[in-house]
């Protein structure tokens, strides 16, 4: 495959979005459908791992045209081996042979496993592998969190010893097979994509070779900005907004738990929307907290739980706000909410960790945070609902617009899905 050749691509997920909405999956049916119009594509399809209500029958039905669904699962998150082994020398296989991609872009291996790797080299040793790594899961046994399972205390690396800390049921030994078997697996990849640049180090650091990872942010839609909240006589810049999932890592609590130590004066000059989904699905003692925390903060009027949204709502949800936050708690990749809050032209208050702290500019297109820290948040939301407009204006003019799907795909094409040499 050369840079000059008409490509064929076939993008991978995790998930398909009409029944997920994370980010991960966002990113790839995005990137998925701005291929399409690229020049210099002749053909790109989807494949996403989906739940049908018939287990892991490792059918792969058609979803709709260019569109494909995956009844596949894990059997071993430990080793990421997938659930249904004979559909990846079948039906998998005979879809690599049937569509003949030049490329396969995979953007996850949970629910799917690491072994359709292997096979799509077997069916063509000269399809190039690219893999964009959407978080740590490789390194990080704990759902690729990188945080400690008692105590939520951040890992900065791996560490056989201190992974056991976490899974007391495994061995050292578990543990060097896990990246053992990981490893050997990403032998098979050709280039990987990191949406930032912490995630790429982590990944380096852990030993993926520096010249097979490069950095190429997730596209946003290309909208104009949106026009500021118009405000009442007298009123500031005051209207916080939480917008994604809500669990554990996500801080919510943090949020909710600094808008308590506020004394009730200023404590009602802020107002936090909550555009969180997910809430019914965490554990018990999550949901009791988060309930314990927003239900007088509800009833003060400084909380509105407008609850879960399409992404289609988002830019009429983030139009009534002035901040977006991110207050996570966990090292965070390249949250898409980061530029999707820029691509409308609001600025954010993010932890200052990880890809959190690399996307957004300290003073100059938002704040950074001390990741969970309920009095910091609290001396933040008292500073910026008391601070002149001007300072909010200044913020919204230092935003730079983020990179477009058109931009994120030729991107793509032009560093990471060809090269210059017959594979």
């Amino acid at each position: 495959m050369t840079a000059s050749s008409a490509q064929r691509i076939l993008v991978m997920a995790h998930a398909h979005p009409d029944f997920s909405l994370g980010g991960g999956e966002i990113a790839a049916y995005t990137l998925f459908q701005a291929y399409r119009r690229q020049p210099g594509v002749e053909e790109a399809w989807f494949l996403a791992r989906a739940d049908r209500g018939r287990g892991t029958s490792g059918h792969i039905s058609l979803r709709r045209p260019n569109e494909y669904l995956w009844e596949q699962g894990i059997h071993d998150w430990h080793l990421m081996k997938a659930a249904h082994q004979e559909s990846l020398s079948t039906w998998f296989a005979d879809l690599i042979r049937a569509l003949k991609p030049t490329v396969v872009h995979t953007h996850h291996y949970a629910h799917l496993g690491l072994e359709y790797l292997r096979v799509i080299k077997q069916v063509d040793p000269s399809i190039r592998i690219v893999m964009t790594l959407h978080e740590y899961m490789a390194i990080c046994r704990n759902n690729g969190q990188m945080i400690k399972t008692g105590n939520f205390k951040l890992c900065s690396r791996e560490s056989y010893d201190e992974c056991r800390q976490c899974f007391p049921e495994k061995t050292a030994e578990d543990f060097w097979l896990r990246k053992h078997y990981f490893t050997r697996h990403f032998e098979l990849v050709d280039q990987f994509v990191s949406p930032s640049e912490f995630l790429r180090q982590r990944y380096i650091d852990w030993g993926l070779p520096p010249e097979k990872i490069v950095v190429i942010e997730n596209g946003q839609s290309d909208a104009a900005a949106l026009p500021p909240r118009p405000l009442a006589e007298g009123e500031g810049r005051n209207r916080f907004g939480f917008f994604g999932q809500i669990n554990p890592y996500k801080g919510l609590d943090v949020l909710l738990q600094a808008l308590s130590e506020l004394p009730k004066a200023e404590r009602k000059k802020i107002v936090l929307e909550v555009h969180g989904a997910n809430l019914e699905w965490q554990p018990a003692e999550y949901r009791e907290k988060i309930e314990t925390l927003r239900a007088p903060l509800i009833k003060q009027g400084v909380v509105q739980w407008v609850g879960p949204y399409q992404p289609h709502e988002l830019r009429s949800r983030m139009a009534g706000v002035d901040w977006v936050v991110v207050p996570s708690i966990w090292w965070e990749n390249s949250p898409m909410v980061i530029q999707e809050a820029f691509t409308c032209g609001r600025p954010l208050l993010v932890s200052d960790i990880g890809g959190m702290r690399e996307k957004v500019r300290d003073g100059v297109d938002g704040f950074h945070v001390p990741a969970g820290n309920v009095l910091a948040w609290a001396a933040t939301f008292r500073r910026l609902a008391a601070q002149p407009e001007a300072a909010w204006d200044a913020l919204v003019q230092g935003i730079r617009k983020p990179l477009s799907h058109q931009q994120c795909a030729s991107e793509h094409l032009g560093s990471v899905l060809v090269t210059s040499e017959i594979q």
